[in-house]
């Protein structure tokens, strides 16, 4: 873990603003834990038993045991790797009190390639961890959902409420991911009021920071990259998606918040309402600021960008009085989140 990622795993640890005493002595599975999020959490539990003695016993659930085996080869005994496909009975014995459900495809190109396999990933996967959860009788679930729930919104709306939809095209196989996520959302409902589990769900925003790998090819990571390297930032397209983002570690404190103060069956948004941009307005931000002018924007338009796994321009930013009035409220801005990620990623080999 480098310097940037554990500075921000001691500030989850250490916040007051976390009900702590909630997860004391309790069981935690994390799905998708050697994911971004996944991982950090685990890393944000297991830190904070090694400061306060919580005695949480943390259950990662992965595909790829090497993988995880290497994340987490500096945590506590507290924390027990699981390895399964999401799709398959999950086999823990012990009693679990609180479930993180973050498995998902998350490759952009992939909900194009393989929409099937997005679609069933996302529907049998959480059918079965909410099979789990009603079975073990847990106290409090959080499912991991995205703003690409909301589609295509009305672009004059700059602020989208959880009750505030747009468009899905649902005969393009992109939105393979959108859909998906609508109606796994749709089946954690259906679950909390048939058969009363506790569940919550969580919309993030693009999600980034430090332990973003070097190789990771979301659009961020890209710009990133170009940074350090002091290659130019292409564009495919002409940037114009505008949406706001999260700094990493606030997102994973926003899904603690929800999972411990969150209501049953709503959704809450998990963004930086400060972070508004457009892909075209981050590159530059990234050439002029983080690369001090040293590269530039340049434009290439892909004849066929739908073949890249783009989504469709959208403009939206994410309204999150919702889980302030929980007590959240996002810390780092853009241009910091940025400044961090690259910290982190110049530190793997």
């Amino acid at each position: 873990m480098d310097h940037i990622l554990l500075e921000d795993i001691e500030y989850i640890a250490n916040s007051a603003d976390i009900a702590w005493d909630r997860l004391r002595n309790k069981a935690v599975l994390i799905t998708g834990a050697s994911g971004l999020i996944g991982s950090q959490i685990v890393f944000a539990l297991d830190k904070y038993n090694q400061l306060y003695d919580g005695e949480i016993r943390i259950y990662a659930l992965v595909r790829n045991i090497g993988k995880a085996e290497k994340l987490f080869r500096d945590c506590t005994g507290f924390v027990h790797t699981v390895t399964g496909d999401i799709q398959a009975d999950i086999d823990i014995e012990d009693d679990i009190d609180y479930i993180i459900h973050g498995a998902s495809m998350t490759s952009s190109r992939d909900f194009v390639d393989y929409p099937v396999e997005t679609i069933l990933t996302g529907m049998n996967g959480t059918d079965n961890v909410l099979k789990f959860a009603r079975n073990k009788k847990v106290e409090s679930m959080v499912y991991l959902s995205s703003l690409e729930v909301y589609g295509v919104t009305d672009p004059d709306k700059m602020s989208i409420r959880e009750d505030e939809y747009g468009y899905i095209d649902q005969l393009v196989p992109r939105s393979s991911y959108s859909e998906g996520k609508r109606m796994a959302e749709c089946l954690c409902i259906s679950y909390g009021n048939e058969y009363n589990v506790p569940v919550k769900i969580a919309r993030l925003s693009q999600t980034f920071g430090p332990g973003v790998s070097y190789g990771d090819n979301r659009v961020f990571a890209q710009f990133a990259r170009c940074a350090i390297e002091e290659k130019d930032i292409v564009l495919k397209t002409k940037g114009e998606t505008y949406r706001n983002y999260c700094y990493i570690r606030d997102a994973v404190m926003g899904i603690l918040c929800v999972l411990l103060k969150g209501r049953d069956c709503e959704a809450y948004n998990i963004a930086n309402k400060a972070t508004g941009i457009s892909i075209c307005e981050m590159a530059k931000l990234v050439a002029h600021d983080i690369a001090k002018d040293k590269i530039k924007v340049v434009f290439d338009i892909a004849e066929d960008v739908s073949k890249l796994g783009y989504g469709p321009t959208i403009k939206i930013a994410l309204d999150t009085a919702k889980i302030e009035e929980l007590g959240w409220k996002a810390e780092v801005d853009l241009r910091d989140s940025f400044e961090r990620m690259i910290q982190s990623m110049k530190s793997f080999d």
